[in-house]
């Protein structure tokens, strides 16, 4: 098995909809350590992550950060060092469609 640090994802997803930023492959393992939201607009503006297992439906036990408040021209970095296995999704969202998501770790494949 190899591992490799990388950039997981990066993502501008549309306003308040929940998306797909990074989803392990199948087999494989990741640990995600950093996730940077920025926030592009000039007004403040909420974000959302979850963390789906397996792939499972969203369901309220996946959000892992809930309605942040992220101010405008500013970003919100989380280190988090979440352990994530064989299609796990990490979906983000952003109530205004004005923020762009990168999320760093190691990728086992």
């Amino acid at each position: 098995m190899a591992t490799t640090q990388k950039v997981l994802g990066q993502l501008a997803p549309v306003a308040a909809t929940l998306t797909d930023l990074y989803t392990v492959p199948s087999g494989g393992s990741a640990v995600a350590s950093t996730l940077i939201a920025t926030n592009r607009g000039t007004t403040a503006t909420k974000i959302r992550v979850a963390v789906r297992v397996a792939d499972a439906a969203i369901s309220d036990k996946a959000y892992i950060i809930y309605d942040l408040n992220v101010p405008g021209n500013n970003g919100h970095v989380s280190t988090i060092g979440i352990t994530l296995g064989s299609t796990d999704v990490v979906g983000v969202y952003s109530l205004s469609g004005n923020v762009s998501f990168n999320l760093f770790g190691a990728e086992t494949t």
